[in-house]
């Protein structure tokens, strides 16, 4: 049996794939990949498993977004490291899952259940456990894997002042005026930030409440925010927005 394993925690693979070594001298670990944007690459390759082990949070984001991406027609299990809230949503989805830290035991039982596993069910399976987990732990982004040249480094999002974009790149911008790169769309951003702390004010700005330093009317009953390394139409409160605006900065 050949194996892939999504996990951002190395020690965590490296014990998954001892276990199933293990268990079996036969399974063959193909790949780790530890962000969803190295597995989206690998699979738009076209490499191919008979099962997946799947971390829920990764690096770069939930794993779900891979899924969004591409049609996987292959065995996941989940593993996660959430608590029983979130450890509800999968049973009641009949989805499998193991929860770390992961148990041989535990491992066997899986490993049976997917050697008997109806592949027809992957798609809405995907979408089911999607759904209920994003309503159940209702997690939000808490920072940002950065690279400046060679160095790496992790922003948390309430030190970002705003996230633009520009010639269709997204950028986060902290206090210093640094512009840092991301692989998310503004869209993608909606979903993954606290909807109190951050409001998308046009169709190219993401605000952070906390950078706002003055608001002022402006023509066209749009608005202007006065925001540190914000400039030009970047600081207009688009119309359609000025109201929901209002009623953000009053929240």
């Amino acid at each position: 049996m050949k194996v892939i394993i999504i996990e951002d925690e190395r020690l965590s693979a490296e014990h998954l794939t001892s276990m199933l070594h293990r268990m079996d001298a036969t399974i063959e670990v193909l790949q780790c990949y530890d962000t969803v944007k190295a597995s989206i690459h690998a699979f738009q390759q076209g490499i191919k498993a008979d099962l997946l082990f799947v971390d829920i949070h990764l690096a770069d984001g939930l794993s779900f977004e891979i899924f969004a991406h591409i049609n996987v027609h292959i065995p996941i299990i989940f593993t996660t490291a959430y608590d029983d809230y979130a450890i509800k949503a999968f049973k009641l989805n009949s989805v499998d899952y193991l929860l770390k830290p992961i148990g041989i035991d535990d491992l066997r039982i899986a490993l049976e259940k997917f050697k008997k596993y109806n592949k027809q069910y992957q798609a809405p399976m995907l979408e089911n456990i999607a759904q209920s987990y994003h309503q159940i732990s209702k997690q939000t982004k808490n920072r940002f894997i950065v690279k400046s040249g060679q160095t790496i480094d992790s922003i948390k999002t309430e030190d970002v002042l705003h996230f633009q974009t520009q010639d269709s790149i997204t950028f986060l911008v902290i206090a210093n005026g640094k512009r840092f790169a991301i692989d998310y769309t503004l869209d993608q951003l909606e979903s993954l930030l606290a909807p109190e702390q951050f409001f998308r004010i046009n169709r190219k700005v993401y605000l952070n409440i906390k950078a706002i330093e003055k608001v002022s009317t402006y023509v066209n009953s749009r608005l202007m925010i006065q925001s540190n390394h914000l400039t030009g139409d970047m600081t207009i409160v688009s119309r359609e927005r000025v109201n929901d605006f209002k009623i953000w900065l009053d929240s």
